[in-house]
């Protein structure tokens, strides 16, 4: 008896109750406006209290540039019509495991297109020109408004034009205001002061100006 039933034992040892296969589960993701939805990770989940699901759960793939998807997850026959979750962008789409469809399918594998309830994201290239856009226009309203504050004037327009306003100084004897170009000849005419005396005087006044703006 001993001996027949030791390689009885051996037998269910090295026999697995149930033989895996690979099940594979491909698609592809669209948004809303059927734009696909590019780069962005497929996971598995389960129904809330579905025990039979979660060594599923996690399994994941990542998008393409044109939105196809493809995941890859070891079933027994055991796992035939147990539902698991496809999540997408917080959104659950319900599949049913088919093992036989599965075996019957041409290329071993099962096709599920997701379509998402949400539209795609705006771009951040167009976001970032929408930006450009309206912070050009808001300093082109502003430039042209300060443009046509300083047209509203004559000094304004005369700047506009390339005519600026010489500079005022004050003259150290009389206390006038004098244009600093004819501040030698203010010297001598007005105060009959020689022309090196009224050189030397208003290279001094102009000097102080410097010194200020320093």
């Amino acid at each position: 008896m001993r001996k027949l039933l030791i390689p009885i034992l051996l037998i269910l040892l090295f026999s697995p109750s149930a033989q895996a296969e690979t099940y594979r589960i491909t698609g592809k993701a669209t948004f809303a406006d059927n734009t696909p939805v590019t780069l962005d990770y497929v996971y598995v989940q389960c129904i809330p209290g579905d025990f039979a699901c979660y060594q599923y759960r996690g399994a994941q793939s990542i998008t393409d540039a044109y939105g196809y998807y493809s995941i890859l997850i070891d079933v027994t026959d055991e796992e035939d019509d147990l539902d698991i979750l496809l999540n997408l962008r917080g959104e659950n789409f319900t599949h049913t495991i088919d093992i036989q469809a599965h075996r019957d399918s041409p290329n071993n594998q099962m096709v599920q297109d997701i379509r998402l309830e949400q539209n795609p994201p705006p771009s951040g290239v167009f976001l970032g020109f929408g930006c450009f856009i309206v912070l050009f226009t808001l300093v082109f309203v502003s430039v042209l408004m300060r443009t046509g504050r300083r047209l509203s004037t004559k000094q304004g327009r005369m700047e506009f034009m390339g005519m600026k306003q010489a500079r005022m100084l004050e003259c150290p004897t009389c206390k006038q205001m004098v244009a600093q170009h004819e501040l030698v000849m203010h010297f001598i005419v007005d105060h009959d002061m020689e022309a090196f005396d009224a050189g030397e005087l208003a290279g001094k006044v102009m000097r102080r100006t410097w010194s200020e703006e320093e």
